[in-house]
């Protein structure tokens, strides 16, 4: 019993020691943009391994430089309401759960666990920053708790442009600054209404988007979307919604 009290309690410094890394490394980027994400170095190790000589794009963009089409296409592609809640849209969450819970009922014999839609961006944001893409309940129930520190912390403008500069869009490709010259030749600034649905229709399968093989399990429909996304970029809000003043 002693060793097991030893070890739990070894377990739970780990984990406070890990929380405490988190809240630091996320005030630092208050000020300070991150180099890269946990995501982007696992892309680059497996693209490139020890390579110096890496065929990976990312250039940072400031919050301002970027054109408001694109954010309004991003929105309404991946988190509509991300300036309206705090970090987690519980009923998505709940559908994702049930649908999750079927879908591992009827795969019989395999110990995998699917754990799919319902993020935020905030969500999103949190496992591409510090996570590795293993999926389980554990590494869920952290990305929780880093979705709410990244809220706590960060205004929702900051969270939102350090998730516009280092999402993936290709393979290779992070963030809107190489994106936008990488596919279009042009500045983020200049990106139209057309060219900002187009590339936040790939969001749910960057790769598929950028190269043709990565297609073949993806379900995403990208004409149908943009369209989608072109009919709905005017309704989004890009500013948190004031609260009403009590009376």
């Amino acid at each position: 019993m002693r060793w097991l009290s030893y070890l739990l309690k070894c377990l739970l410094g780990g984990f406070i020691a890990m929380q405490i890394y988190f809240v630091f490394q996320i005030g630092l980027w208050a000020t300070l943009d991150p180099r890269s994400t946990a995501f982007q170095r696992a892309e680059r190790w497996r693209l490139c391994g020890l390579s110096w000589s890496c065929p990976v794009q990312s250039s940072w963009v400031p919050y301002d430089k970027i054109s408001a089409n694109l954010k309004r296409a991003v929105l309404v592609s991946e988190d509509d309401i991300f300036f309206q809640h705090m970090g987690v849209r519980v009923e998505d969450m709940q559908k994702a759960w049930a649908k999750n819970s079927q879908l591992n009922q009827q795969v019989s014999g395999k110990s995998k666990t699917a754990l799919r839609g319902g993020s935020t961006i905030t969500q999103q944001l949190a496992k591409n920053l510090f996570l590795s893409s293993e999926q389980n309940y554990f590494r869920k129930g952290q990305e929780l708790i880093i979705t709410g520190l990244l809220e706590v912390i960060l205004p929702k403008q900051r969270l939102f442009e350090i998730y516009l500069n280092s999402v993936e869009w290709g393979e290779g490709i992070f963030g809107i600054g190489a994106t936008s010259q990488h596919y279009y030749g042009v500045k983020p600034a200049l990106l139209d209404r057309e060219q900002s649905a187009a590339l936040a229709s790939a969001l749910p399968a960057p790769k598929c988007f950028d190269k043709a093989q990565y297609c073949r399990k993806a379900n995403i429909h990208f004409p149908t979307r943009q369209d989608f996304i072109l009919e709905n970029m005017d309704r989004v809000a890009l500013t948190p919604t004031p609260k009403p003043k009590a009376r």
